[in-house]
């Protein structure tokens, strides 16, 4: 039996048809309530603050921060947020991104729609889902031993270093992060050592060896 409360869901992503959809299939599935929808990520934290969703569903791409940024910052300010990343992305290095900045669960846009829904009842009950797929990819990933150099990255140093792999500037970093020139510096500088490269050409071929960003 379901519990009277329904789980209540704030959607983010910046495609409002996407949106309409999603909307439509979660508030049809019973016991889900869709209360606040999101286009950015900055968009994504206020209302966050405003509603207190039980569930946030967060997209990766989005305009301004990206999904991962938002996901840090909710969790930064509410430590039990509980977010259920969908993403087009499939690389794992994706989800073990999300999941080291506090989401609860990663499932893909190409996954059959009852997924986003089992997803976000187990995400309530306090559950980690990772879309099955994923999971195995993830586990074969492990038992080969196949480390991606970007899983050493944290989830600030990854966001900075896919910008700077697609050629952004550390001022335009730091405008669209709202930090300062000489934090993002310095994450440039710790990321480079950790993936012990030189240059921004180096970045970016490490960053299309990886599959983070798109050629």
């Amino acid at each position: 039996m379901m519990n009277a409360t329904p789980i209540r869901v704030l959607l983010v992503d910046d495609h409002a048809v996407v949106r309409e959809g999603y909307r439509a299939l979660l508030n049809n599935a019973g016991n889900i309530d869709v209360v606040a929808e999101a286009a950015s990520g900055e968009e994504a934290c206020k209302l966050y603050l405003e509603h207190s969703p039980n569930i946030v569903i967060m997209d990766l791409s989005l305009p301004g921060i990206s999904g991962l940024e938002a996901i840090r910052r909710i969790i930064s300010r509410d430590s039990a947020a509980r977010i259920l990343v969908f993403s087009m992305h499939e690389n794992t290095v994706f989800v073990e991104q999300a999941l080291q900045a506090g989401a609860s669960g990663y499932v893909t846009k190409s996954s059959a729609p009852n997924a986003m829904i089992n997803a976000v009842r187990h995400i309530a009950k306090g559950a980690v889902y990772i879309e099955q797929d994923v999971a195995r990819r993830l586990a074969v990933q492990k038992t080969k031993g196949a480390d991606n150099p970007c899983s050493a990255l944290s989830a600030r140093e990854f966001e900075i270093f896919r910008m700077l792999a697609e050629g952004a500037s550390i001022n335009d970093i730091a405008e669209r992060l709202s930090l300062s020139y000489k934090t993002v510096a310095n994450y440039g500088t710790r990321i480079k050592s950790k993936l012990d490269v030189n240059n921004s050409a180096d970045l970016a071929r490490i960053a299309i060896r990886c599959g983070v960003v798109d050629v």
